[in-house]
């Protein structure tokens, strides 16, 4: 099969099946050459992030809807190498028609001509699109309502930052090495990398590279992760002997970071799924790190509860997502308005739920990796203002906007280029 026709399978796996784009990709036969595999991607996040507008130019160049999921897929695929991809104008609209499977062979004149009849009318079809706004921007309206009801400063450049490539940054396990080392690891390698401020962990590539080719990354030297996201381990105030939940571990990134920074801690990491629960673990032999794993509801302690309380609570809470739709643009189509109310409903379940674990004097970390503010701010002002002995315990952040009731990071904002995330550190008075 053709790298055109399994870039298609992926996409419609997304598009039709509602998987999501990383599971997607990890169906992929494993026996891809890396370059074949690289190509893929860069095609199918492409296609995603700019989905809104290529679906606007469909719209305009058929006379009605396609029927078969496939076939749209190979049309967006066509449409995305001639607007974004260095590749070949003839080979954009030839190969990808070559590569329509036996089933679809109806479909040859069709796609060739709606490719053809784009590139007659490209001018004409993106001076439509600047003047539609969903296209424009390349979100559903819904989000861009959001965002602007939000942040109206900061919208365009949060929108504009969702439609980028994000950049690969690594944690470094300082229990294994240090930063300056591994920073010369990489630069021997070829493979320019630098710090990030308030990180003292954090190295952000120059050019994203395979995870199997980093220098000890079999060995726990180093692990892959966001630099907001690396905020949330230091935010902990971890010190030996103190007991410590991670209430929604998986895939156990922080998990795995909390341990690095101090090991001597008895952590409990939960997740509701068995399958996500596996992933922790395979993290954290990865990384020599040692938790007692459950798989259980956080809103449900009476399930798993042993009375005992915790002194430190990381609640890195289910969200929509919208902080880091640049690494998942899948949330763009299968992230719904309404999907915010009941996230809502269970962030405060959770909260709730949880708060009775925490030990006088002791941290609760809410986390999300969202920029909407029913999820964050509001979110933390509800629950402070039914919760007497809770109060906000946040020290600053160099790359974060300080908010009445916690921290906001977003993607496209600042100096530091890192992810949408909002945290809020409470204390129990």
């Amino acid at each position: 099969m053709s790298i055109r026709a399994l870039a298609a399978a992926v996409l419609t796996r997304v598009l039709a099946d509602g998987a999501s784009l990383t599971a997607a990709l990890a169906a992929l036969p494993d026996t891809l050459p890396s370059q074949q595999q690289a190509w893929i991607k860069a095609a199918c996040y492409g296609v995603l992030r700019d989905y809104p507008r290529l679906h606007f130019y469909l719209t305009r160049l058929l006379d009605k809807p396609v029927k078969a999921p496939q076939v749209e897929s190979f049309l967006l695929l066509g449409l995305y190498q001639l607007t974004a991809m260095q590749v070949k104008t003839h080979a954009a609209v030839s190969e990808t028609v070559a590569a329509l499977p036996v089933k679809q062979r109806w479909a040859k004149g069709l796609v060739n001509g709606v490719l053809r009849t784009f590139l007659r009318q490209r001018i004409s079809l993106e001076q439509a699109a600047e003047a539609n706004r969903e296209a424009r921007f390349a979100h559903p309206a819904w989000i861009i309502d959001v965002l602007y009801q939000d942040w109206p400063r900061q919208a365009e450049s949060i929108l504009a930052a969702n439609n980028q490539q994000a950049p690969m940054t690594l944690r470094v396990n300082l229990r294994q090495t240090r930063l300056s080392d591994y920073q010369a690891r990489l630069q021997a390698l070829g493979w320019e990398a630098w710090p990030l401020p308030g990180l003292p962990a954090a190295l952000t590539l120059a050019q994203a590279v395979p995870v199997g080719q980093l220098p000890g990354f079999a060995e726990g030297w180093v692990s892959v992760q966001d630099g907001a996201a690396q905020w949330a381990a230091g935010l902990m105030a971890l010190q030996p002997g103190l007991r410590v939940l991670d209430a929604c571990a998986a895939p156990g990134g922080k998990t795995a970071h909390m341990l690095e920074l101090c090991p001597d801690i008895e952590l409990l990491a939960l997740d509701i799924a068995e399958a996500r629960l596996a992933r922790i673990a395979d993290n954290l032999t990865r990384l020599h790190g040692s938790a007692q794993l459950c798989c259980a509801d956080a809103a449900q302690p009476e399930t798993w509860w042993d009375g005992r309380a915790f002194e430190r609570i990381l609640l890195d809470a289910p969200c929509s997502g919208s902080g880091v739709i640049r690494r998942h643009p899948d949330i763009k189509l299968h992230r719904r308005p309404d999907d915010i109310a009941t996230l809502v409903a269970s962030q405060q379940a959770m909260l709730t739920a949880l708060w009775p674990t925490l030990a006088p004097g002791g941290l609760l970390v809410y986390a999300t990796c969202s920029v909407f503010k029913a999820e964050n701010e509001a979110q933390i002002a509800a629950f402070l203002a039914v919760c007497a002995d809770a109060e906000i315990d946040l020290p600053p952040c160099p790359f974060a906007q300080a908010r009445p009731f916690g921290q906001q990071v977003m993607a496209g904002c600042g100096d530091v280029d890192v992810d949408g995330f909002y945290y809020a550190r409470l204390r129990k008075r």
